[in-house]
């Protein structure tokens, strides 16, 4: 009883704790001032979708009192429990029930109830009465209104380098915020290599920065990296994520796939520079295209990088539905920003896309000849149609981007249309084989209508309705995801979901006049691009005061730079950049690296090619982390530690977790271990001081000049570290045998046994793995 007393005093304290700690961060109402025009969509929808949709919105199951407060016809009629009353009477709030219930401080009016822990502050009250009187005007929801041309703002500040930053500078004085002075220079070239190629800069690169004190300094680096091959590496990573690129089948069997040379020409398109345009419409569609060519059919390798089932036993046509599901979710996910796949079972309660509509747009991707059990385990992905061979003959030629060494063909998975189109039924509640009425090729009418006398009814139709300059959805979306690159937060933070339940812009002019400026200047990804690094919002220093973290503690309106931790495969990629150990090597088959024994076997099937984990050796050991061999069920451990993906489906953004796992790898991983082996015996046969050795290994992985205290701190850890070892020479022999790179011939091993420890202390700092 005593216990039991404890355990509900303690959440009395901690539920009072946390009331006044909420308090205390609410903004004062009287403090914020109402707009001049209040609107629907950037402060009311927000209000009514957190407070009132669950019980007045589009779930008809969950409506109560036959209210919707989500469409104008039905908040404006007369309240059909209540007859003569009307829950909005647009300029009269004193006559609107629903401003009068949430006004009321009757327990038994008020509304929401307070049965529902939900409640409206001063300030949103205001708000409402205010948007009513102004006529409560309803709006379409912002993302699916056309981008609109914006004004720039006309802000007066040297700080300003190009448009964007009078977009941000506006919003910054609106809330009182300045932003922070330009990074230093050796932070910022960090920043903007890992951001552009993945890689770090190396010493020679960062003293050519440093001394080069020209106006166009920075613009030089940036253009020099742009033009970098391993660029196109980078901007592949999050692509791969988008197009669920793995090596396996996936389910339980799980086996071999061969699609490496589609990830091959990722990699050339994005250095290539392809306009969005092509680069998203050869995915879709590039077999469609008047006579194409093998690069266009390889580019379609998009759409089959789906999960397949090579298991026995199987409904054939319940898979094969499955694949038309995935590539329909996919599509919605990666060019729409809508949560499409809600409607595959029944009409989307948010956002206006009809079950119809859902199995309207499946239909373009239900006419590919093929199967639900595809292949015999044994002979992997080469039963696996529609598919293309790649010979020798075609890679010295059409094909030369793809880094294909052997003379056997290789066989990829393609997308490849019927000549008879399959009717598409809608399913009800999603299952295969409950067949319910007929639809045709088309897309949900309220996102943007498909007009069958300018679109074809099939997938290059479908491209050339999604690059129509009047789609309110495409441009933004990768504006969105692009920014969300460089900044770690898109303009829309909830960048897969534009819908209704997603979050309100941080900042719609902007969003909206990088739209219109993407578009305008022919779909340019490298111009995109530059256009961002070259602002001074992400030139900005880091540093964080009290005072903006009270106002914005989340970074929405950008007065710093966040602070952000590196992708898995970029961690991986700097550990062996800056040791040595990178193999510089662009495309070409996955490899397969250190690995925990028994970690593959205990989740595989037993059968097919890769029942057993078979470790790759020599420079293969040594490829970007983007070249890892992913198996669906056993994603490469260290990577998945750092939040990468199992390219289980489409993902837009990755988790960003932080557990004492991730530390634990970096400690004891043994690519970590090796690196900090390697580069200490290279730096140890150089004729350099103790000093001028710990320098110079900071300097490669952490990217900037050590400060006094940190150099201090070193060198005595190293000096003590050297003792230890010339007590015992055996220990420092055992320990420079991380790993199965060749060995310097060292005279001094207990020098370069310290040297070792050091530099695997320096890899494990925060600023080791953060951008």
């Amino acid at each position: 009883m005593k216990k039991k007393y404890i355990i509900i005093t303690g959440v009395v304290i901690l539920s009072a704790a946390s009331f006044f700690f909420l308090s205390g961060r609410q903004k004062n109402p009287s403090s914020e001032k109402l707009p001049s025009l209040v609107d629907f969509n950037i402060h009311i929808r927000p209000i009514l979708s957190d407070r009132c949709f669950k019980c007045h919105g589009p779930d008809a199951n969950k409506r109560k009192a036959k209210l919707r407060l989500d469409i104008a016809d039905s908040a404006y009629a007369a309240l059909k429990e209540s007859p003569g009353l009307h829950a909005i009477t647009p300029g009269d709030p004193n006559n609107s029930q629903m401003y009068l219930r949430i006004s009321s401080a009757d327990t038994g009016e008020m509304m929401p109830p307070p049965t529902s822990n939900l409640k409206l502050t001063p300030f949103e009250i205001s708000l409402i009465r205010k948007w009513i009187k102004q006529g409560a005007e309803y709006k379409q929801h912002w993302s699916l209104i056309a981008p609109q041309p914006q004004k720039i703002p006309e802000v007066k500040s040297k700080w300003v380098k190009n448009e964007i930053d009078n977009f941000i500078l506006e919003k910054l004085e609106s809330k009182n915020l300045s932003p922070n002075e330009e990074a230093d220079k050796e932070r910022l070239l960090k920043r903007v290599c890992f951001d552009l190629t993945g890689l770090p800069p190396t010493i020679e690169m960062q003293e050519r920065f440093l001394k080069d004190n020209t106006e166009n300094a920075y613009e030089k680096i940036i253009d020099e990296l742009l033009a970098n091959p391993h660029y196109g590496e980078k901007m592949a990573v999050s692509w791969l994520d988008i197009s669920r690129y793995a090596d396996s089948h996936g389910y339980q069997d799980d086996g071999l796939r061969t699609m490496w040379p589609w990830r091959d020409w990722v990699i050339h398109a994005f250095n290539k520079n392809y306009s969005y345009e092509k680069f998203v419409s050869w995915q879709l569609a590039g077999d469609l295209m008047p006579d194409p060519s093998k690069e266009m059919l390889l580019a379609t390798g998009f759409n089959r990088n789906h999960k397949i089932t090579q298991e026995g036993g199987i409904i054939d046509e319940e898979y094969r539905l499955e694949y038309v599901t995935d590539r329909t979710n996919t599509f919605g996910k990666a060019f729409l920003a809508m949560t499409v796949e809600c409607a595959h079972c029944h009409d989307h309660k948010y956002d206006p896309i009809p079950q119809k509509s859902y199995y309207s747009l499946f239909a373009f991707f239900n006419q590919v000849n093929e199967k639900g059990l595809v292949g015999d385990i044994q002979l992997a992905s080469l039963a696996d149609p529609p598919n293309m061979k790649i010979n020798s003959d075609e890679v010295k030629n059409i094909l030369q981007f793809i880094n294909k060494k052997d003379t056997a063909p290789v066989t990829v998975m393609i997308m490849h249309d019927s000549n008879i189109i399959r009717p598409t039924h809608i399913l009800k509640r999603g299952v295969y084989d409950q067949l319910g009425d007929e639809v045709t090729f088309n897309t949900p009418p309220k996102i943007f209508p498909f007009d069958t006398t300018k679109f074809e009814k099939n997938r290059l139709g479908l491209a050339k309705w999604l690059f129509d300059k009047k789609h309110p959805l495409t441009s933004r979306v990768y504006v969105n995801r692009t920014w969300q690159e460089f900044f770690g937060r898109g303009i829309v933070k909830t960048s897969g979901d534009f819908g209704m339940q997603g979050e309100m812009p941080s900042h719609p002019e902007l969003l909206d006049w990088l739209a219109l400026d993407f578009m305008n200047n022919g779909w340019n990804i490298k111009r995109l691009v530059k256009q961002i690094v070259m602002s001074a919002t992400y030139r900005q220093s880091s540093v964080i005061s009290k005072e903006k973290i009270s106002v914005d503690p989340e970074n929405i309106y950008l007065s710093r730079a966040n602070r952000s931790r590196l992708r898995a495969e970029l961690i991986k990629d700097h550990i062996m950049a800056s040791s040595g150990l990178l193999n510089e090597e662009i495309g070409g088959p996955s490899v397969k690296t250190y690995q925990p024994k028994g970690l593959w076997e205990s989740s595989t099937s037993g059968r097919g090619q890769l029942a057993k984990y078979v470790q790759d050796h020599d420079e293969k050991l040594y490829r970007r982390g983007m070249y890892a061999f992913i198996k669906r069920t056993v994603p490469p451990p260290s990577m998945l530690t750092f939040d990468g993906s199992n390219r289980d489906q489409c993902e837009v953004k990755r988790s960003n977790t932080n557990t004492p796992l991730q530390a634990l790898v970096l400690l004891n991983d043994p690519q970590v271990l090796e690196a900090a082996r390697v580069l200490a015996e290279k730096i140890s046969v150089e004729k350099l001081s103790d000093e001028e050795k710990v320098e110079k290994a900071f300097r490669l992985i952490i990217c900037r000049k050590t400060k006094t205290k940190e150099k201090e701190i070193l060198l005595a850890y190293f000096e003590n570290e050297k003792k230890k070892f010339q007590q015992s020479a055996a220990k420092a022999e055992s320990f420079l045998k991380a790993g199965e790179y060749r060995h310097e011939k060292i005279t001094d091993k207990a020098t370069a046994a310290a040297l070792m420890q050091t530099i695997h202390t320096i890899y494990n700092m925060e600023e080791a793995i953060t951008k």
